[in-house]
């Protein structure tokens, strides 16, 4: 794996319809890796569920978390563009109620 790159870090937090049915999850796990598994543009990334949380600050309530990570922000801009993302969206939108992104540029 690359290693993390700072320049620009794009967080996705799901919230499925159904996060309780294994087949849902699977159905959408199985999207997102194949995404990026042949994603041109994403450096690194980490796919990820909430843990217990044991402060109030925590918000676990989504289903799933996706951080990647760009070299730049027309990186990124290619990877919302390219036709493995649009797929993503195209099968996965479906299996979500709610999406949430946070964008981020190193502040240095």
């Amino acid at each position: 794996m690359t290693n993390f790159d700072s320049n620009f870090a794009h967080t996705v937090y799901f919230w499925l319809k159904n996060p309780d049915n294994p087949e849902d999850r699977r159905a959408f796990e199985t999207s997102l890796q194949t995404f990026l598994d042949n994603s041109q543009f994403a450096k690194t990334n980490f796919i990820g569920i909430p843990p217990e949380a044991s402060r109030d600050v925590v918000d676990g309530s989504f289903t799933y978390s996706l951080i990647v990570t760009f070299e730049s922000a027309q990186a990124q801009q290619n990877y919302q563009d390219e036709p493995a993302h649009k797929l993503f969206v195209d099968k996965a939108s479906a299996l979500w109620e709610k999406v949430i992104v946070y964008d981020s540029v190193n502040y240095k």
